[in-house]
């Protein structure tokens, strides 16, 4: 078969409007692909996801190099702010223009058009997975964890993972990532007694032991950050009340912190000091509160090691910047897949991503896949 096209690829996938949790065809795109280069592929759908599990080479060879990536993609927002409609992939100037050219239908491409020449061209003594999802930019509850629960069920293994998300601030090739924060959100609702405002001893005000909760949260230093990881934080992202009455005291008010942690700490760890603050609030001002918790991932660190070291030297070997081996940023699917195995992230510049507009720099694209061929080479050499 003829070598795969990555951009051409990522003009197919961008088309597909695939705002979480619709793929739109985008798998499909994927696995005909597959496919006909001799992947074995399976649908892995869940809960009204859809997922992609594709391997070429039999389960029992000694190395297997997975990719974990994903197609699904964030609303487009206000469409008429586009200067071309969001799902064209329209190219201009060498830029390509849609939502998902960044994030990440571009490093899906770039991987799976490297992983079809390479195993047409030379196939490896290994096997190679890839383990693509619809649900990253969701919820993520039955996406990539639907992906390794299907794996585990099947026996399938991957010995170390790569995964394509953006990685890079401004300059291609300038950071990978070899672990992520941690992530939590909790949410409180304080009830006291509505009153009015000019009688505030016949109300319990609940605005008072809200704002005291917050300060004290907000204003703790969780730490100052280890090897690895920068100091935690956490953001107060929320306060309401819903009382447009100056004369009124409100009965209710809530807030919400959202805190990014590294691995001095757990989601267990900091739930127990948040609900140790609530208790203490309600015993000072003798309110109420209801507590709720999400955590979304738990900080994770690959350390520095052959799986670091062998994306690093493809990535400056073709572009000839050293990457910073960082754990900034948000969370991502690595944050299940580290569970499996080793993981580290490697992909676009992502500047544009979630914005309007979104693009990606065709060359780029090109440049990617030379960096994933490369890694595949040099892995299984």
């Amino acid at each position: 078969m003829s070598r795969p096209d990555p951009v051409a690829l990522t003009a197919d996938l961008v088309r597909c409007a695939s705002v979480t949790p619709a793929d739109e065809g985008a798998l499909d795109v994927l696995q005909t692909l597959l496919e006909d280069a001799g992947f074995e592929c399976t649908r892995v759908d869940r809960g009204g996801i859809a997922n992609l599990f594709a391997r070429w080479g039999s389960r029992g060879h000694a190395r297997t190099f997975g990719f974990n990536g994903h197609t699904d993609v964030v609303p487009v927002g206000d469409e008429a702010s586009w200067s071309s409609p969001p799902f064209a992939a329209e190219i201009r100037d060498g830029v390509m223009y849609g939502r998902g050219t960044t994030d990440m239908k571009s490093g899906v491409a770039a991987f799976a058009a490297a992983a079809v020449e390479f195993v047409t061209e030379t196939p490896p003594d290994g096997a190679i997975i890839l383990a693509i999802t619809g649900d990253e930019e969701g919820d993520a509850t039955d996406g990539t964890t639907a992906l390794l629960d299907y794996m585990e069920t099947a026996g399938e293994k991957m010995d170390v993972c790569l995964v394509g998300e953006p990685t890079c601030p401004s300059v291609m090739g300038e950071m990978m990532k070899i672990g992520r924060r941690g992530s939590m959100t909790a949410w409180v609702t304080v009830t006291g007694k509505q009153g009015h405002s000019a009688y505030p001893h016949r109300a319990l005000n609940p605005l008072p032991a809200l704002v005291r909760l917050m300060d004290r949260l907000a204003s703790h230093e969780l730490d100052q950050g280890t090897d690895h990881f920068d100091a935690s934080t956490l953001a107060v992202v929320t306060v309401d009340t819903g009382n447009p009455a100056t004369n009124v005291i409100p009965a209710e008010c809530s807030a919400a912190v959202n805190i990014r942690f590294n691995d001095l700490h757990s989601g267990a760890s900091l739930s127990d000091w948040i609900r140790d603050e609530v208790a203490r609030t309600e015993t000072e001002f003798g309110v109420k509160t209801d507590l709720r918790i999400k955590i979304s991932g738990e900080s994770f660190l690959t350390p520095p090691g052959p799986l670091s070291d062998l994306v690093a030297a493809a990535v400056e070997r073709e572009t000839g910047v050293k990457p910073v081996l960082s754990t900034s940023g948000g969370t991502s699917d690595a944050r299940f897949v580290k569970n499996h195995c080793p993981v580290v992230e490697f992909g676009l510049v992502g500047q544009s991503m979630h914005q309007v507009d979104e693009h990606v720099d065709v060359a780029h694209i090109r440049q990617l896949k030379t960096i994933y061929a490369r890694i595949l080479r040099d892995y299984f050499a």
